[in-house]
């Protein structure tokens, strides 16, 4: 009977640990102990490893650490694809070895055997598409085809030069550091591709999200599939029932299949959980990316209006602030020349105050849905008018 309350607390903290690592930044969580979780894994935790690190083996060990880590996140490498490879190969491995034996079974066919090497060919497939190939990269012979294609908004793209490639620096592009060179349409730097995520890749990335969300739900549907079709072949509710006298109830079946399931199907249930995990999160990612694909907009469009409203938010709140106190002021001195007020008109009285300014995110890009999509799809370099503005 321990063992559902153990799998209960194993799942509880898994959930309030990966919460804590993804939302831990949201304004709802501000002030809690979840906010302190996530300051402690993003940064926290990694400040006192570098101190353990130097009590206990000196500078030089920190510097060594410094500079892996200059290397994983400052510099284009192979790690997280390797990772990648690694999951995803290691994941179905232990599905083959592991669950094959009960396909086909009372409720899954002897298909899946075979549609489950389609669909993770398929997901290897966009992860080579999106890792290796051109994000749209901006250079001196295609950098005026660019700056004709996407207009300056002149709020938070200007024209200027970049200072690293010395060519001007077209609207939505950005120059990543890691891969040293100008993107066009910029969205992220992907470290699970080692590739940036641009222009011409972004329809690639979004397929890869979305394909291998579906990935990680197909795997988890059949493997419960496979779990509750064991239950059925081997009638396992009918000898708990008739010959151990359990009442017929989910309170009553739940611990005693829990526990045959943990002791006969483990792997099973620990994959299925694990699978259900990483489809909630690429669900939540490709929905966004999917979101900002129909609205015309990029990861790093998203942080640069948020800068933008935050700072004209507060130009306007002084702004108000000092209309206000000019107010304020004009009508104390031409108090001093009238007769003071009755109380009761004071008191009704409500000081006069200037309304702060609504800031209104104008993206010029947004050319509706459709058109958005497209944009995506066929990307502006593809098309044959950005080939004439070449020869042009």
């Amino acid at each position: 009977m321990d063992v559902p309350w153990l799998l209960v607390a194993h799942g509880s903290v898994t959930a309030l640990v990966v919460v804590s690592f993804l939302c831990g930044q949201w304004p709802i969580f501000e002030g809690t102990f979840v906010q302190s979780i996530n300051h402690f894994l993003t940064s926290g935790a990694y400040r006192h490893f570098l101190r353990l690190v130097q009590a206990a083996c000196g500078t030089g060990a920190r510097d060594l650490v410094l500079g892996v880590e200059q290397y994983c996140c400052d510099r284009p490498n192979p790690i997280l694809q390797v990772f990648y490879v690694a999951i995803i190969g290691g994941t179905y491995f232990i599905i083959v070895q592991s669950s094959f034996k009960y396909i086909p079974g009372y409720y899954v066919s002897v298909l899946h055997r075979y549609l489950s090497i389609v669909v993770v060919s398929i997901g290897a497939i966009l992860f080579v598409l999106t890792s290796f190939s051109d994000p749209g990269t901006v250079t001196s012979e295609n950098v005026s085809q660019y700056v004709s294609a996407y207009p300056f908004d002149n709020i938070i793209y200007v024209e200027k030069e970049c200072s690293t490639c010395k060519i001007t620096r077209p609207a939505r592009a950005k120059h990543c550091r890691i891969c040293d060179r100008c993107v066009a349409r910029f969205d992220h730097h992907c470290g699970w591709m080692n590739n940036c995520i641009g222009e011409k890749n972004t329809c690639y990335f979004v397929a890869f999200l979305f394909w291998h969300f579906l990935l990680c739900l197909y795997g988890a549907t059949i493997l419960g599939f496979i779990v509750v079709g064991e239950l059925k072949d081997k009638k396992v509710v009918y000898i708990l029932t008739v010959y151990y006298g359990i009442d017929n109830s989910f309170s009553g079946l739940f611990p005693h299949i829990a526990q045959w399931l943990l002791a006969v199907h483990n792997t099973q249930i620990l994959l299925v959980v694990f699978l259900g995990i990483i489809a909630l999160l690429l669900g939540g990612f490709c929905a966004y990316h999917v979101h900002l694909c129909l609205s015309n907009m990029t990861t790093n469009e998203t942080f640069k209006w948020q800068d933008y409203i935050f700072w004209m938010k507060k130009e306007n709140a002084a702004k108000a602030s000092a209309y206000t106190l000019k107010a304020s002021i004009n009508a104390a001195s031409s108090e001093v020349q009238k007769s003071p007020p009755s109380k009761w008109k004071t008191f009704f009285s409500r000081s006069k105050t200037r309304a702060e300014e609504p800031v209104v995110k104008n993206n010029i890009y947004d050319v509706g849905w459709i058109r958005n999509l497209c944009e995506v799809m066929v990307p502006l370099s593809e098309r044959r008018s950005f080939s004439c503005k070449k020869s042009e």
